[in-house]
């Protein structure tokens, strides 16, 4: 069995490595998936595959006619999935519903703190020389209310973890919360938006939340308040939050997400002339923390992502029921 692993980093190659199952064969490509890297996959059954890489129609075809005939997603969105041209063209689709889903509520918590306290300024001028406290002024979170919208395995853990730090947790789902009873309230996303210090975005991606956080969303906000995002780039109207910031009726942002990050995260670009030009709008503000996509970057997380990965490819392999598969052929 062999199996092309397409946007492959040198940390993917390590922990996949230690998952895969003898009679397997990896072959590594650091290429995302398109149209025009689909021959990358020639001889292979099936391909891995993670956030940025593109498989709509005309490349799950261009795959089916090559032989693939099994798509595993080392993540748990599936967005980018043509889910209808692969249920045509009668592929396994699995991926990787929750992985340690502490890792990317942990790296809320963090981007809140750093871009909180200022400790990522503090840090850089402290390596100056410089003890100033001018300008590093934050804010008590004890006490503050903190709006957890979508309470997935991840939200529930963010919920969980400023409720411990002493914050009034308010929820936000269609879904019922009985995982979260004495650690948050339910409430209506407009409630949320108005009453919340803090709104953190837990939500998959899908055609009634893109775009959840716009022009209209932002002006419910409580005036000042912080908005983070370590779920999906395309949840938050980058042009309205960048109007939202100068105004300053939103106080601050912190993403470890963007709508366009598929030509930008993952690759190094710091000898690059970057050409996006919202993006670099976006760096222009003090009071904006950027990293790109690490929220998932845990050793427990990549080893859970890889035993999963490949736990569905056997799945595949046997004919078995597979309790993460999005597509079984009939």
């Amino acid at each position: 069995m062999k199996i092309a692993v397409y946007s492959a980093q040198p940390y993917d190659r390590r922990f996949l490595d230690e998952a895969r199952a003898p009679g397997v064969e990896a072959v590594y490509f650091s290429d995302r998936l398109e149209l025009d890297t689909v021959p990358l996959a020639q001889g292979c059954s099936a391909v891995c595959v993670f956030v940025n890489d593109r498989l709509d129609a005309p490349v799950l075809e261009a795959l089916h006619a090559m032989g693939v005939r099994a798509v595993l997603l080392r993540c748990a969105g599936f967005n980018n999935v043509d889910l209808k041209a692969a249920e045509r063209l009668k592929l396994f689709v699995a991926r990787v519903p929750a992985y340690a889903p502490e890792a990317v509520a942990e790296h809320a918590l963090a981007l809140v703190m750093t871009l909180n306290r200022r400790t990522h300024r503090a840090y850089a001028r402290v390596r100056e020389g410089n003890f100033a406290l001018d300008g590093l002024l934050g804010m008590t979170l004890h006490g503050k209310t903190v709006g957890i919208v979508g309470a997935g395995q991840i939200g529930a853990a963010a919920a969980r973890i400023f409720h411990g730090m002493g914050c009034k947790v308010l929820v936000s789902d269609p879904a019922p919360t009985p995982q979260l009873q004495g650690v948050a309230e339910r409430s209506d996303l407009d409630a949320l938006l108005a009453q919340s210090d803090v709104v953190s975005l837990h939500c998959p991606l899908l055609d009634a939340t893109r775009h959840m956080i716009d022009t209209a969303s932002l002006a419910r906000m409580k005036r000042g308040a912080m908005l983070v995002n370590t779920s999906r780039g395309g949840l938050i109207d980058t042009a309205a939050v960048i109007e939202a910031l100068k105004s300053g009726q939103l106080g601050a942002l912190a993403i470890d997400v963007y709508e366009q990050e598929s030509t930008l995260f993952f690759q190094d670009h710091s000898s690059d002339i970057i050409t996006d030009d919202v993006f670099q709008r976006l760096m222009t503000f003090p009071n904006v923390l950027v990293t790109g996509h690490q929220g998932f970057f845990t050793i427990e997380a990549m080893r859970e992502i890889a035993a999963v990965t490949f736990a569905n490819l056997a799945c595949f392999l046997q004919g078995s029921p597979c309790a993460n598969a999005l597509l079984t052929p009939g």
